[in-house]
């Protein structure tokens, strides 16, 4: 049986909880715990660690829109500190635009605002670990594979500095008319960490050869994320 990842989204009054199932597949949620200090908050996420039996916990890590980390990732950084010296072990994952994400879909669930407020966080949490599961498992999927810069679902990008970045199509996402790919990161490089993930626009040159195109609408990289969460629900 594999460990469980116990995934946090960590907010200054409240953290969402989700854990994974042990093949580590999908992602359920737990609970949305109301903050009270740094000792009760970390023994409490110990607690919770051991009922699962694992030591592994992914936090959702705030960043900007253009990749940067703010202020708030700091203070989820100090608090992961904190879990560390409990004896956890901690991951991270981008987090953008999903408490977004989660306030939109209980919307749609009809709810009301004082229950959206105690769920949203929990929700967060969910989707954060499944798309890290998603990453996970597209990243195994690629290393099964040979290594061959032209094998199937393998693409390779060039930075604004001309340095070659490789990445792994792992969905392709029709929305509004147009088509989506969301892709994986294979490797470290000095704007993306290896499993962080990206959506573009695919668009065809005069050439008839496929590219792809940078979003910087966070209303529209939203949407389209949102349709990629509706599609994996329905795969």
């Amino acid at each position: 049986m594999n460990e469980r990842w116990v995934a946090l989204d960590v907010g200054d009054r409240r953290i969402g909880i989700a854990v994974s199932d042990p093949l580590g597949i999908t992602a359920q949620p737990v609970e949305t715990y109301t903050r009270v200090g740094y000792g009760p908050d970390v023994r409490h996420i110990a607690q919770l660690a051991q009922h699962y039996e694992t030591t592994r916990i992914l936090c959702g890590l705030p960043r900007n829109m253009d990749g940067t980390q703010g202020f708030q990732a700091g203070k989820v950084k100090e608090f992961a500190a904190k879990l560390e010296e409990a004896g956890l072990s901690v991951a991270y994952y981008d987090e953008r635009m999903t408490t977004v994400l989660a306030e939109d879909a209980l919307l749609e669930a009809n709810m009301r605002r004082e229950d959206r407020k105690k769920k949203v966080d929990m929700v967060a949490a969910v989707m954060i670990l499944q798309s890290y599961l998603d990453a996970n498992a597209a990243a195994r999927a690629r290393d099964e594979q040979e290594e061959d810069p032209q094998e199937d679902g393998m693409l390779e990008m060039e930075d604004e500095d001309g340095n070659p970045i490789r990445f792994y199509l792992s969905a392709s996402i029709p929305y509004a008319g147009e088509e989506y790919v969301l892709l994986t990161c294979v490797e470290d490089t000095q704007d993306m960490a290896r499993d962080e993930s990206c959506i573009m626009r695919l668009t065809v040159d005069g050439e008839g050869q496929a590219c792809y195109q940078s979003l910087e609408d966070e209303a529209l990289i939203a949407a389209v994320y949102e349709a990629y969460l509706a599609q994996s629900e329905e795969g």
